[in-house]
């Protein structure tokens, strides 16, 4: 069983950055991808930003050229810096771990864009 903790949610205004952390309970290599999701009110939950093992990345277009995903293999963590954060971005932000035969989410972290 993987778990995984968020952290580094809040509030900032727009224009503003923050830096998600997702700490995994085992080395992260060993996890096929990880990826950051997010759900805001009334919409369905929707993929940001996703790192295979290999290094490759994925991004959402409405993210590309803001957001970048990286890991620290080391700390066992993923993270998901996010810059020129818009009202837009408002939502509850999730890390998964996929295993290929599996799955696991973490509990997410609130990001709140506004002035």
């Amino acid at each position: 069983q993987v778990q995984l903790v968020e952290s580094g949610g809040g509030l900032v205004q727009p224009g503003g950055s923050l830096r998600l952390s997702c700490a995994a309970s085992v080395r992260i290599f060993t996890i096929y991808a990880i990826g950051w999701y997010r759900q805001a009110p009334g919409k369905q939950r929707e993929l940001v930003a996703t790192i295979i093992s290999t290094g490759s990345t994925y991004y959402a277009d409405s993210v590309k050229g803001r957001f970048t995903i990286s890991r620290d293999t080391a700390a066992n963590t993923v993270y998901l810096q996010m810059n020129s954060l818009k009202p837009e971005d408002t939502a509850i932000y999730y890390c998964n771990a996929d295993l290929r035969a599996t799955n696991y989410w973490g509990q997410g972290t609130q990001v709140t864009v506004s002035s």
